[in-house]
């Protein structure tokens, strides 16, 4: 069956434990909204350093939640010393800002499930998975889209969800708390023992899925974070040898591997033709940095042999 295919292959590659229900939407926002639904009543805490982060916490606005941010400048990350108010439902932690090339460490997320273990901890991954090997008991919930680091057309979020999310969404729903329709994570379990959806499903999305799933347990992941760690260092140590254009996040320990951001100034649209006219085509910065950073993917589809020729590119400036 496709939908147990592509699920069985994603626990043997990301390490997902038996606890842990894996469900599929239809995108990583989507997922933002049913996860403040389904777990959260009153108020969530959200760690925001850039705009995706913001975008999850206004989502828990929209939909009448009381809930209140901690945020810090882009290309700044966090310590552990956050005050997390006692009673705190849920703490929404994005692991890789896409916006800023900012990731979290696992230390710092495990930190927050010991000193706030009553909170549900759940983890925005779209820009990371499949290269961090998270604890999956320092979280309840983690989440991704397929068009970032499984190199997939959009269309397709994946929700990792264990049983104390299960047990709220229960309870909330017996109180009459209304938790959302179709896909409610007891509608999602409830087909998931079947291997199926509550909805007609993006078969194809899902069937691709378990191609590429399958392909990244072949290569295996321990090759494929040493090839991520690889095409990162050397990216990083070019932009480091520079003055005019440098790394944007400067803090080497809250750099990201997976997206890099280069702070390109004046230089960007040169630097930008450079690279086309090698046939390499950076993403903008994000909002307002758009004319003044480039974005760089580092996924398991780009080989290193293009982070090479970035290198050699950047370094005829």
């Amino acid at each position: 069956m496709i939908y147990r295919e592509a699920s069985d292959g994603l626990r043997n590659l990301l390490g997902i434990p038996a606890h842990y229900h894996i469900f599929f939407t239809g995108s990583a926002t989507e997922i933002w909204e049913r996860t403040i639904q389904n777990l959260v009543d009153q108020s969530s805490f959200h760690l925001v350093n850039g705009a995706f982060s913001k975008r999850f916490y206004e989502t828990a606005l929209q939909l009448n939640k009381r809930s209140l941010l901690i945020e810090v400048d882009p290309g700044q990350g966090f310590n552990g010393d956050i005050d997390i108010p006692s009673g705190t439902e849920l703490i929404a932690v994005t692991h890789n800002e896409t916006s800023t090339g900012v990731s979290l460490s696992p230390t710092f997320i495990s930190s927050l499930r010991k000193k706030n273990s009553d909170a549900l901890v759940v983890i925005d991954a779209v820009s990371s998975l499949p290269y961090p090997d998270f604890d999956y008991n320092a979280a309840d919930a983690v989440f991704f889209s397929v068009q970032k680091g499984f190199g997939l057309p959009a269309g397709l979020g994946v929700w990792m969800v264990n049983d104390r999310c299960i047990e709220r969404s229960q309870q909330l729903l017996a109180r009459g708390i209304t938790i959302g329709s179709y896909h409610t994570l007891p509608s999602l379990l409830a087909t998931e023992k079947k291997y199926q959806t509550p909805e007609t499903p993006n078969v194809l999305a899902i069937y691709l899925l378990s191609k590429v799933v399958s392909d990244m347990n072949r290569r295996g992941m321990g090759k494929i974070r040493k090839e991520t760690e690889y095409k990162a260092l050397i990216l990083y140590q070019a932009l480091d040898n520079r003055k005019d254009i440098t790394a944007f996040v400067t803090d080497k320990a809250l750099r990201s591997a997976t997206v890099i951001v280069a702070e390109t100034g004046n230089l960007t649209e040169k630097v930008r033709a450079l690279l086309q006219e090698n046939g390499l085509d950076p993403g903008d910065g994000y909002g307002t940095a758009r004319h003044s950073q480039l974005r760089f993917a580092n996924f398991p589809t780009h080989a290193r042999e293009h982070f090479e020729l970035i290198v050699d590119t950047l370094e005829k400036l």
